[in-house]
């Protein structure tokens, strides 16, 4: 099915229902319907065929929700691309995806306008303002005549969205997500907008991340309004949800703990909030048990775990999980899974496997699989990446963790991060939960260093919660030996002013082993 339909079929039932939000702007279906209309009419006029990429580098605005439609209803594929990739990967994604036409913000035209020419994209729309190269984003909208009324006919299998992942490891990989798998993703989560009140949405994550291009589509969809943030801002986000009453937001952990952390947070009206979802990153236990007992008591929380590969979300710990009543027996099996990403939705398999790919029992910790019908077509250009991702059917996450005997699955961090100290295997994430309940600690990540004696050490590397003042480290050690297992202890504590971080929240430890590894050899 072609997913422009997912736009068509809900603004059919409900024309004038508003849809978008943005700012002071407002509109309906009908309005978004006609100016998507209008810039796939100017899109096929610049030569963009079925099975051609157009690429988006932009904030999220409704300029963004137009652009993902018309490109669908043009049987073409949507290339959404990191605007906070370095100049380098920006260049290689630019050249891997083969635009036919690429859609700018205003703000990043200096930098990726000589990219776009040397990589050979024919055409670049300006999207917010004027800039003296690429025609402007309005007047591409008004130089069509009328707009395109007909859609593309789509195959399940051709490709909708191509999404580059974060690259923390090694250079982007395209993720090929199929019209078949967005379409029935989508569909199989909501229902079509029937003119009920659905409430409304908080979009902030980016729209090149898999959590943001689906949101943006299951809204569409389903009849909630869509409330868009071109980015983050804690403050903004609380302001926004009481101003506009929102009843659903998504955060990863770490917009999660900037907005509890917020001065205003405690001043602002939180009680349309009805449902506040996380994930895209491992959530720290401290943030969540601290999100609950400080949000309203009405607000459900629920925490999806997916990847670009599976189309977004494979498993949920939901509401009911989230709440802390019941027996003394009860509450506490529920803090221990607290710490968990839930269950498998319907039509998903996790297994667990060592090694050898033999499954293990439960409560044993081993490579975890999944498989779904959403699984990725494969990766873009990549055979041979994508034969080691896909077996047999299966994904290989590259996470690590267990299924626990009622089949919640608990990750205990990407295999390539485990620390391997005298042969037992360490989750760098149980010992963050520990140093995250100090404090005087803001932020941490966990890592391995050489060792002579035992492989491997554990180090942390902290953000003080005053970094003006930052604790002891033997201070920090002796509270982590009250918890953990003295093999686990960190042996080293290193001092930070800030962690890097994709935009999704996820630490790039590799970066935290190059420098501090030369730190070590420096030092010695």
């Amino acid at each position: 099915m072609n997913a422009y339909l997912l736009l068509n079929i809900a603004g059919s039932i409900v024309p004038d229902q508003e849809i978008l939000t943005f700012g002071t702007r407002r509109q309906t279906y009908a309005q978004v319907i006609e100016r998507t209309g209008l810039l796939a009419s100017a899109l096929a006029s610049y030569g963009v065929r079925q099975g051609d990429r157009v690429g988006i580098i932009s904030t999220n605005s409704p300029e963004v929700v137009e652009a993902f439609f018309a490109t669908f209803q043009l049987g073409a594929t949507v290339v959404p691309i990191n605007y906070r990739a370095k100049a380098e990967e920006l260049a290689f994604m630019l050249e891997d995806a083969g635009l036919k036409v690429l859609l700018i913000e205003k703000r990043y035209a200096d930098l990726l306008e000589p990219l776009a020419a040397d990589k050979g994209i024919a055409r670049t729309i300006i999207v917010d303002g004027y800039h003296r190269v690429g025609q402007e984003y309005e007047e591409v909208i008004q130089s069509s005549s009328h707009p395109l009324i007909d859609f593309a006919d789509v195959d399940d299998s051709d490709l909708a969205i191509l999404l580059y992942t974060s690259g923390t490891t090694s250079r982007p990989k395209g993720v090929m997500i199929t019209y078949g798998q967005l379409s029935n993703y989508v569909m199989g989560h909501s229902e079509a907008a029937d003119g009920l009140p659905k409430g409304a949405s908080m979009i902030v994550v980016p729209n090149y991340h898999v959590a943001g291009a689906t949101s943006i589509c299951n809204g569409i969809y389903s009849g909630r309004r869509l409330i868009l943030l071109r980015q983050f801002e804690a403050e903004d986000w609380l302001q926004t949800v009481e101003k506009e009453k929102a009843t659903h937001a998504f955060l990863v952990p770490t917009m999660l703990k900037r907005v509890i952390d917020h001065p205003n947070f405690s001043k602002t009206n939180l009680s349309s909030l009805q449902s506040l979802s996380y994930g895209a990153a491992p959530m720290p236990f401290p943030v969540i048990r601290r999100a609950i007992e400080l949000f309203p008591k009405t607000t459900e929380f629920a925490n999806g775990f997916g990847m670009t590969e599976t189309t977004s979300t494979v498993s949920v710990l939901g509401p009911e999980d989230h709440k802390l009543t019941g027996s003394k027996k009860e509450i506490e099996k529920k803090i221990q899974r607290l710490s968990s990403v839930g269950k498998p939705l319907p039509g998903v398999d996790i297994l667990i496997m060592d090694d050898n790919h033999k499954p293990v029992e439960a409560n044993t910790i081993g490579n975890v699989y999944v498989r779904t019908e959403r699984s990725m077509k494969g990766y873009w250009k990549r055979p041979d990446a994508s034969s080691e991702t896909i077996i047999n059917g299966w994904i290989n996450t590259k996470d690590m963790g267990w299924l626990d005997e009622d089949g919640y699955l608990f990750l205990s961090g990407r295999s390539s991060d485990m620390i391997i100290r005298g042969g037992e295997n360490i989750s760098p994430q149980e010992i963050e939960d520990v140093l995250l309940e100090h404090e005087e600690v803001s932020d941490v990540a966990v890592i391995g260093t050489p060792s002579l004696d035992w492989g491997e050490e554990v180090m942390a590397v902290i953000v003080a919660t005053n970094p003006e003042a930052s604790p002891q480290p033997e201070e920090l050690i002796a509270h982590c030996r009250k918890y953990l297992a003295s093999f686990k202890c960190p042996v080293r504590i290193e001092f930070v002013t800030e962690l890097p971080q994709t935009s999704s929240g996820k630490i790039l430890k590799k970066d935290l082993r190059e420098q501090f590894l030369n730190v070590s050899q420096t030092k010695n």
